[in-house]
């Protein structure tokens, strides 16, 4: 089997994402209570004691404020980095398996992680790519800006979920505050469509065989606005499948190999 990658949801009331081979069953993010993870993962015929690992991009609730309960309640270890744990109130010793950016994590004969730094206000973030039988896949979400150290690893990788939080006349015209609008489309908030758009301009080729749009703003973004600027940007040079992580998932699944996903059944 190859990897599959399936957003149990996305968005600014929790994150998670799975990452399964034959090997191992991973959980990027885990942003939902315990009774939430459950029913998610129900709908995709799995429980959450069938987690082999979580790893926690970063401390901010919607990522890892649920990673706490789900080790607790079923021994799911969680692996993050020095300053999430300190923020999430982790156990050192207990809790957490630490990282540090750029060290690859072996989950499986046919799976391992590496987690690259990314810029996010007030964390230490990182995005992660999954290494499965030669192929990749990149899961990046909150970051402002980029880094020619991420475009170097998003390069070559046959899936890419990435945010595309806003769209910048929505969020100039909504009813946020100056200072939370100035510190989203900063360099440590989120990135727009459009900035999302010309970063997948720079990585995307004929390797690239799917990308999933996530972390959209209800307030302040559409999926078809999502969609529709990001492709004015990489049109011409993608001709994978595109979708949008919203926040009631999981809805979909790819798989590296396939460029179509696989719809899943909400119960």
């Amino acid at each position: 089997m190859s990897l599959s990658i399936t957003h149990l949801g996305s968005g600014s009331r929790g994150n998670a994402t799975l990452l399964e081979s034959d090997g191992a069953k991973v959980l990027i993010d885990q942003g939902f209570s315990g009774r939430e993870l459950e029913k998610r993962l129900a709908r995709i015929d799995l429980h959450p004691s069938d987690i082999d690992a979580m790893l926690i991009s970063h401390h901010h609730g919607d990522h890892g404020g649920g990673a706490g309960i789900v080790h607790r309640r079923w021994g799911v270890p969680i692996h993050c980095n020095l300053r999430t744990a300190g923020e999430l109130g982790l156990d050192l010793v207990n809790d957490v398996e630490l990282f540090e950016s750029l060290q690859m994590l072996e989950f499986a004969d046919d799976l391992s992680i590496l987690p690259v730094p990314v810029p996010h206000g007030g964390a230490d973030n990182v995005g992660f790519i999954a290494s499965s039988r030669g192929e990749r896949a990149a899961v990046v979400t909150d970051l402002g800006e980029w880094t020619d150290e991420l475009l170097s690893h998003l390069r070559g990788c046959k899936h890419i979920s990435i945010e595309s939080n806003h769209d910048v006349l929505r969020l100039e015209r909504g009813p946020y505050s100056s200072s939370l609008k100035n510190r989203i489309r900063g360099p440590g908030g989120h990135l727009s469509n459009d900035q999302t758009g010309l970063l997948l301009a720079e990585v995307v080729s004929d390797k690239t065989e799917s990308i999933v749009l996530c972390h959209l703003s209800s307030e302040n973004n559409k999926p078809h606005l999502a969609e529709s600027t990001v492709l004015y940007h990489i049109d011409e040079v993608f001709e994978g499948d595109i979708a949008i992580s919203l926040q009631n998932g999981p809805e979909f699944t790819h798989w590296l190999g396939q460029a179509e996903k696989e719809l899943n059944a909400l119960i």
